[in-house]
């Protein structure tokens, strides 16, 4: 079992930045991918950002290349997501998830945290 717990989020301003944070405590946090998704009131889930076990590859969705940056360190078994100038378009709850590849699809996730909620607006 792991056990993921994300913190950070709160009220920003558009243009504004945020630093997610995942921990994960149980089985070997460098056995899992990890990934972020995100959810936004009355959406599905959706992919946000995914990165691979030694941290080598990241994948982000379109609508946040080159604003958001996935990192992790495997020493403090944290998965990491910066969000530099936020949208309103990007409020929503910010789920971590450990997988065992870096991919997409929600399905090939095995464990997830309870969420931390993004909102911006001015």
């Amino acid at each position: 079992q792991v056990q993921l717990v994300e913190s950070g989020g709160g009220l920003v301003q558009p243009g504004g930045t945020l630093r997610l944070s995942c921990v994960a405590s149980g089985r070997t946090f460098s056995s899992y991918a990890m990934g972020w998704f995100r959810q936004a009131p009355g959406k599905a889930r959706e992919f946000v950002t995914a990165i691979n076990k030694n941290g080598g590859l990241r994948y982000y969705a379109d609508s946040v290349k080159g604003r958001f940056t996935i990192d992790r360190d495997n020493a403090k078994n944290t998965v990491y997501l910066q969000m530099n100038n936020l949208k309103p378009d990007d409020t929503a709850v910010y789920y971590c998830a450990a997988g065992g590849l870096p991919l997409e699809s929600q399905q090939h996730y095995n464990y997830w945290g309870q969420g931390t909620q993004v909102t911006v607006s001015s």
